[in-house]
Formats: structure tokens, sequence, C-alpha cells
């Protein structure tokens, strides 16, 4: 049998090339690896992954049948809900808990559900299993063709950086869940953004009084969307997929950069039975030599339903209509933001956004259709106007956190401006890449006080979010930019805590980085009266 089976192999593997998308080369996996003990004549765990037909096409049809949305043999796999294949969800496809093995400890196999596979034969490279991660991830497709294999190549002949070494702890059992993005294969200087529905099967309502997301440097952003009815997640297919698809949508939170969002005491998101997310990564290989592993890792902390008095609300907005010349000079373009019907609100929360020409996003009150008091500068630590050395970083556009929460007339309004200095070759306009442009605001409010403490604040005390080392992303040469009096101490270290840099140091110091790997670095700069942090990132 053993040997019949591997002759059908041989055979296979010349149609093979004949055969288009991920699932011919996953199909290929299968045949080396798994078809010895899942055929049609010896049907272990009841599933043939040999396939039965008269064609190759015919066989892999058979085998995607079994596998797609299907329900595992394993009645402690069923219980949870796993299929043997979920599209896009590696977490509930049983197929790779399965194959898993050493590939990531963030899947396991618990009490009930067997031993891993294959385990006669045990001759399946990590690559492979990746492979097979990969095709799920991206949508479980017969005829797709997503998965970057020349990035997986890469990566596992030794060249690849990861944006994670391992997992960040989850909540604790009782506290919340922890939602894994990815991770997904950029090759040497690639950029890619992803969306991704996920639904929570959450069988009550929930109140979601924190959000900590855990995201790398190369990242440029990450945004937790929600389908407002069943009817828009229903029209999005299941996977990772490149096109927004977006109708029915409200948004969740946005950040640029790691963030731990802890609401306001008091308030909450509050999240219906059945919540669909649905989640947005951009992520850049900075590296021109080696494939990146990119992940996103949410821990969603929840709380006793009525613990809250007031539900949190995040809007954004969109100005699409601008224009962005490549002559060199400053651009500007404003937009005006009055709604009547909010009346008052408690704002909570500020942020702007725009790509690489963005030089500057200002949020303040509209007074006779102009700027009036800002509430909020990108281009200074923790979006706060008025800071003394002002500059502006699109990679990493602060959020701006208000406790006590801090009153805004949207009968008046807000006028928000964005500007950009285009020297680039071409003219831009509003698209999602790094290429195009864009100018979008983010609010985050409870539509009304009552029940709240609005003398207080809540907010611990953090270190200054400064840039004190220009230009960044940095190739060979940095240079110190700081406004401060008297001595001040420079610690640079990766991101495992190895220094690379203690220096003392003072503005206009050049700092030699040719030396350094591409990574991410963070710097502390101490000062006798503060501390400043930044995340640099070091490019070839």
């Amino acid at each position: 049998m053993k040997q019949f089976v591997f002759l059908i192999c041989l055979s296979f593997s010349g149609l093979l090339i004949a055969q288009s998308g991920d699932f011919a080369q996953v199909y290929q996996v299968f045949q080396a690896q798994c078809a010895t003990c899942h055929n049609s004549e010896n049907l272990q765990g009841n599933l043939d992954l040999e396939g039965t037909g008269a064609t190759l096409t015919e066989k892999m049809s058979a085998v995607m049948a079994q596998l797609f949305m299907a329900n595992p043999s394993n009645p402690t796999a069923l219980a949870k809900g796993y299929r043997r294949v979920y599209p896009g969800r590696a977490d509930r496809s049983f197929l790779f808990h399965k194959i898993n093995d050493q590939l990531d400890p963030y899947y396991s196999l618990t009490t009930g559900e067997g031993d891993l596979m294959p385990n006669a034969y045990n001759t399946m490279t990590l690559r492979d299993r990746e492979l097979i991660r990969q095709w799920i991830l991206t949508g479980a497709g017969q005829n797709t063709t997503m998965v970057n294999q020349a990035a997986l190549d890469l990566y596992f002949a030794g060249q690849g950086l990861n944006a994670f070494d391992a997992a960040p702890p989850a909540p604790a059992a009782g506290e919340g869940f922890q939602i894994k993005m990815g991770p997904f294969y950029l090759e040497p200087g690639g950029e890619i953004e992803y969306y991704q529905k996920w639904e929570l099967f959450n069988t009550s309502a929930l109140e979601v009084p924190r959000i900590d997301m855990k995201l790398s440097g190369y990242s440029h952003h990450f945004i937790a969307y929600h389908f407002d009815n069943t009817a828009a997640s229903n029209s999005v297919p299941h996977g990772l997929r490149t096109e927004a698809l977006h109708n029915g949508i409200g948004l969740t939170a946005a950040v640029q950069e790691a963030t731990d969002l802890k609401l306001p005491p008091k308030t909450a998101f509050v999240w219906p039975t059945n919540r669909v997310l649905d989640l947005n990564s951009h992520y850049i290989n900075y590296s021109q030599s080696a494939a990146y592993r990119a992940e996103v890792y949410v821990n969603v902390y929840t709380q006793p339903s009525g613990t809250a008095v007031q539900p949190m609300e995040t809007r954004l907005y969109a100005n699409t209509a601008i224009s962005i010349p490549n002559t060199g000079n400053l651009i500007t373009h404003n937009s005006n933001l009055v709604s009547p019907p909010l009346g008052n609100v408690w704002v909570w929360g500020l942020m702007g956004h725009t790509h690489k020409y963005g030089v500057g996003f200002k949020i303040g009150k509209l007074v006779n259709n102009q700027m009036g008091d800002l509430y909020y500068d990108a281009a200074c630590p923790q979006g706060i106007p008025g800071c003394v050395s002002p500059y502006f970083d699109y990679q990493h556009i602060p959020l701006r956190l208000y406790e006590p929460l801090t009153e805004v007339n949207m009968q008046q309004g807000l006028r928000w401006q964005a500007q950009w200095i285009n020297d680039g070759p071409f003219g831009v306009y509003f698209g999602p890449t790094s290429e195009d442009e864009m100018m979008v605001m983010i609010a985050m409010f409870v539509k009304d006080s009552t029940g709240l403490d609005l003398t207080t604040t809540g907010l611990p005390d953090v270190a200054a979010q400064e840039t004190v080392l220009v230009p960044n992303p940095v190739q060979n040469q940095a240079v110190v930019q700081l406004d401060a009096v008297g001595a001040a101490h420079m610690v640079v270290s990766d991101l495992q805590g190895r220094v690379v840099l203690s220096s003392p140091c003072f503005t206009g110091m050049v700092v030699e980085t040719g030396t350094w790997l591409p990574d991410v670095y963070t710097v502390q700069m101490r000062t006798a009266g503060q501390v400043y942090t930044q995340r640099l990132i070091k490019i070839e």
C-alpha cells in the first residue's frame, strides 16, 4: 500500500506543475506526507487527503470538500467549534493544530485532540507547515494564489526577521482573550496592507474597558473596525484580503504603534452578541536582504456588563478630496466637522494620519471657518500642542488622550488640517498604500458625561514621546535633536534589550549607525528634568 501511494505521488508530481494556485502546492504536501494514512483505503480520522476521481482536478476538489468548513471527526475539536479548515482562521482550523508541531507554540493540542501529524513518516518541514497555514489564512481557496512563497523560501532558509520572537502573554483566564492576526510574510523591501474578518462568536454582549494592541516597529498602522450588521459581515469573504470592501462598517480603535488602550473609569466599548471585527494591518519590511514575519496580537480585556456607565464611541473622518502635486512646496488641506445632532460630546482621544509626504497634522476649534484654539498637534509629544521642539514623524503619529475628558461643542465644530511636501516623482492623491497619501482624523468620545468623574485624571505618568534622533528611518547617520538644558545621556537598545550605544550627548551630535543591523531600536534620552523615548528604525 505504501509503495502504491508513493507511485501515485510520483505520477501526480508532474501533473501538479500544470495546476495553478496555492492549494496545488498544499495538495502536493498532502501526497508526500499525509496520504499514506489518509486515503480511500486507509481512512484514518475519516479523512481522505488523496481524493477520489478520474482526474487530478477531481481528486483535489474531493479533498477540498472534506476540508473546507467541514466538521472534524474529533469530538473535542468539534465541541470547540473548530472546522477541519476554517478559512482565514488557523486558530479554528483543526488541520493546522494537528500539523503545527514546533512551528508556533500559540497553537497547541489539548487533551482529547490526539497526536501531532504526520506521526509515522514525519519529514514535513516547517516551511511546508507554514505553507499550509498561509493557505488557510489567505482564505483556503482552491485556485487562488496569495501566499508569498518567495518570502517563505527566504525566511526558512535562515534569512528572516520576526515581529515577535514569542507570543506576548494573553489576558489571564476570565479577564479577556487574545486575537492573533497573521503571521504573513514580506519579501525584502516589501509592503502589504491586509484586512481580515474576525468573528468573536460571543454569546452575550461584552464590555471592553481595555484593548492592548501589540505590533512591531515595522508596522505602519493597525485598525480594528467592526461590522454594523450581519448582512455587512456576510458580504465580506473570510481570510486575509487586500481590498477593504467596506460597507456597513464602524471604527473601534486605530493606532500607529504598540498601544495599551485603557479607557477612562466607568467607560467601555460595548460589543453586542456575535460581534464581528474587521482587522486592518499595514506592515513595511525595511530590510533589503531579509524576509519579514509580520504579526499583530490584540489583548481584549472584558468586565461584567453594567460596570460602565457610558459607552465609548470611535469615529473616523477622512478627507478623500486631497491633491498633493510634486512641486516641493508646502501643500495644506483643511476640513471642517460640524455635527449639530451630536451636540456636546466629551472627547477622550484624538489622532491624525498621513503618509510619507506628511509634515503636519492639527485639530482645533472651528472659528469663522478658521483654525481656533488647538486640541491636537501631531508634531508634539503625545499630541499636546505647544511643544518647544515640534517634529512630525508620519510613521508614529501620536494619539492624544484626555483624562479628564474634554467637552467639545460639535454644533460649533472642529477644523482639522494636514500639510505635505511632495518632493517625489509624481503628484499623489488619497489612497491606501505608502505611495499614496491620506488625511484621516480619529476621535474617541462619549455622548453623555453623567456618572463620570470629570475633575481628576487617571492617566499614568509616562516619559515624553519625543523625536531626539533624526532622520527616522535612519541609514548611516543620525543627528541628536534636543532642546534640553544641561547634561544629557542617551541609551539605544534593540528590541531584545541589548544596548548598542550608551553615551553622553548634546544637540547636533552625529551618531554613526552604519554598523547597526536593520532593526527597530528604542532610544532613551535622560536630562536633568526629563526622560525622552523614541522608536528608531534602522534600514539598510
